[in-house]
């Protein structure tokens, strides 16, 4: 099954409704999405490590990225949960990468999960599962 939306447009998506946060998609594919976080010094905190709430904003954005690719342009689809465990402290000198696979799709809700690494490391240094409210599509008028 092809995407609905491909990476330029999702990239183009995320700079117009998320543009506080860096991300970047870099692939996406049936059920499947990756995007990077570039670190800098801005998104450490105290003892050298990446701050836990840029990691959750990664893999909320690469869940979030994987539905909207799957479902199309629905901007309003919004995280209802999102679980989070911190495996091992990520590099303070490599992006962050977030592999999001969607689990389930349904009308009204979708559920995923996201692996996340540091660049150059297979070490996963976080998990997270989310669960993302869709909301109504309109249906489609005929004259």
């Amino acid at each position: 099954m092809a995407t609905k939306l491909n990476v330029e447009r999702l990239n183009d998506l995320l700079q117009r409704e998320l543009y506080q946060y860096p991300c970047i998609v870099e692939s996406v594919g049936e059920l499947r999405a990756s995007v990077r976080h570039p670190i800098g010094r801005e998104h450490l905190r105290p003892g050298g490590t990446v701050a836990g709430p840029v990691m959750m904003t990664t893999a909320d954005v690469a869940l979030f990225v994987a539905i909207l690719a799957h479902i199309g342009e629905i901007p309003l689809t919004v995280t209802t949960s999102l679980n989070f465990n911190f495996m091992r402290k990520p590099s303070a000198n490599a992006d962050l990468l977030a592999h999001a696979r969607l689990l389930k799709v349904g009308k009204n809700l979708a559920v995923g999960d996201v692996e996340l690494y540091s660049e150059g490391d297979e070490r996963m240094v976080a998990h997270a599962t989310g669960t993302y409210a869709i909301p109504p599509r309109k249906p489609n008028k005929t004259p």
